[in-house]
């Protein structure tokens, strides 16, 4: 059976939201790769943001897409090295 596209959008946003609290940046304070792993964090929370505005505008497939991408920055961070994580639902570890 399909997933019904709104109740696809409220997991991505749940897993996208709990992705996010979980990413804890690895590198040291003023590295290169510290920098790097603060622009996919806040990448991921910018598209956060907007698949919030586009759920408020019943927007739900660009709402959907956002989600799944911020996720993707995160998941890409985290199989780099850039987020400490420890959850093998959340991200590919």
């Amino acid at each position: 059976m399909a997933a019904e596209l709104n109740e696809k959008v409220k997991r991505y946003e749940g897993l996208l939201r709990a992705a996010l609290e979980k990413a804890v940046i690895a590198p040291i304070d003023r590295s290169h790769m510290y920098t790097v792993a603060t622009d996919y964090r806040t990448m991921a929370a910018s598209y956060y943001n907007d698949g919030l505005h586009f759920m408020e505008n019943d927007d739900p497939v660009n709402a959907l897409v956002c989600f799944s991408y911020g996720h993707a920055w995160l998941d890409a961070g985290a199989r780099l090295g850039l987020f400490n994580v420890d959850d093998d639902v959340l991200f590919t570890i």
